[in-house]
């Protein structure tokens, strides 16, 4: 679910050097060949189209002041030359007052609605935010540190989601990606949210907690289909963390997670994973449950693919696993910001899609560093 850097977003506003460009450059250009040629007031004129090309994406007051400026300089050459009658200079003057109040009411509508997509943006954002409960997370067994960095573009918000959840049998750590990006797929992520928050509580088994996932993307694609949306897949890993040395582990197409010990950073889950949420009927093999060791002094990272799949400008994805070897000076609560900030210039930038981390530690050695 990598993207392409940029795709989705509004250029960049105008800087007012580039405006002044525009209107010193045609301008100078015009006056030379309009003075060569002798012909002043015929080429005058074209600099109407100036505010036309600011409006694209400057701001109000760029558009206004390269009107003005356009306005300026034509009734100035207008002045100047002799030769128009009177009914011509006031035609060209009309015509240029009408393509630069076209121009200001341009702009006026594009900045109005490129605002309201930021509040819908940012709207999206939030849900989200509020849905997902703040760190740190924790349990009879976890604390839990992590972050979780939305895209705040309206196309582009995906469906990361992650909950910990105190049960009678242990602690129960989900973290998910859902297929597609928008408000369909916040949606499809808050279902099997909730589904896991229940499922958590009351099923014994960590299968058992799977299977109510699965049940809640197949409700929630049952809907999709009959109000004409995509159904969706959605990848996840969920854990059971107990008092023992062990973690029970099924991964429904997800990330693997890291185990950070000792300097040393290593997957810990070396079968293949099961197939994502949603596409359980696709492969007559059941999901299964693998066991892997937790240590008291080690330290779980779980991370969606935001993380994996982040590229340089060279087209290199994020290489997580070495990285984060070298993080066992790091505490815990400080991994996720770390992370972030080698992400950012991995990427030369914003990442181009969500991010969701989770850093997890046994809570009798909740304080300590990483290693």
């Amino acid at each position: 679910m990598a993207r392409v850097a940029g795709a989705g977003r509004p250029p960049p506003p105008l800087r007012w050097a580039v405006v002044l460009g525009w209107l010193v450059g045609p301008t100078v250009l015009l006056a030379v060949v309009g003075g060569f040629l002798g012909r002043e007031t015929r080429l005058a004129p074209f600099l109407v189209v100036v505010p036309a090309l600011v409006a694209g994406r400057g701001t109000v007051r760029q558009t206004a002041v390269a009107s003005a400026w356009t306005t300026v300089v034509i009734v100035a050459a207008l002045f100047d030359a002799a030769a128009d009658t009177v009914g011509e200079a006031v035609a060209t003057v009309v015509f240029a007052l009408v393509f630069n109040g076209l121009s200001l009411a341009r702009v006026a509508q594009r900045v109005g609605d490129e605002g309201e997509i930021a509040r819908l943006r940012s709207a999206a954002a939030a849900l989200q935010r509020q849905l997902l409960r703040p760190f740190p997370l924790v349990t009879d067994h976890l604390l839990v540190h992590g972050l979780y960095q939305p895209v705040e573009e309206d196309s582009r918000v995906g469906g990361d989601v992650y909950e910990v959840v105190a049960s009678p049998y242990g602690s129960r750590v989900f973290i998910a990606d859902v297929q597609g990006k928008g408000l369909p797929a916040i949606s499809a992520a808050f279902a099997v949210l909730s589904a896991f928050r229940e499922a958590a509580v009351s099923e014994p088994t960590l299968t058992g907690v799977v299977d109510a996932l699965e049940d809640a993307v197949l409700r929630h694609n049952s809907f999709a289909a009959q109000v004409g949306e995509s159904e969706r897949f959605v990848t996840a890993l969920v854990l059971g963390v107990d008092s023992g040395q062990e973690v029970q582990a099924i991964n429904c197409g997800h990330v693997a997670p890291l185990l950070l010990d000792g300097g040393r950073a290593a997957p810990v889950l070396p079968g293949e994973p099961c197939v994502p949420l949603g596409l359980d009927a696709l492969t007559p093999a059941p999901r299964t449950v693998e066991w892997f060791g937790f240590p008291s002094d080690g330290t779980l990272l779980l991370c969606t693919d935001g993380v994996t799949e982040a590229r340089d400008p060279s087209g290199a994805f994020y290489p997580l696993e070495q990285r984060a070897a070298g993080w066992s000076q790091v505490r815990a609560s400080e991994v996720p910001a770390v992370l972030y900030r080698d992400l950012r210039r991995h990427a030369a930038g914003t990442p181009t899609d969500d991010t969701a981390l989770l850093v997890l530690r046994r809570r009798a050695d909740a304080g300590v560093g990483v290693a």
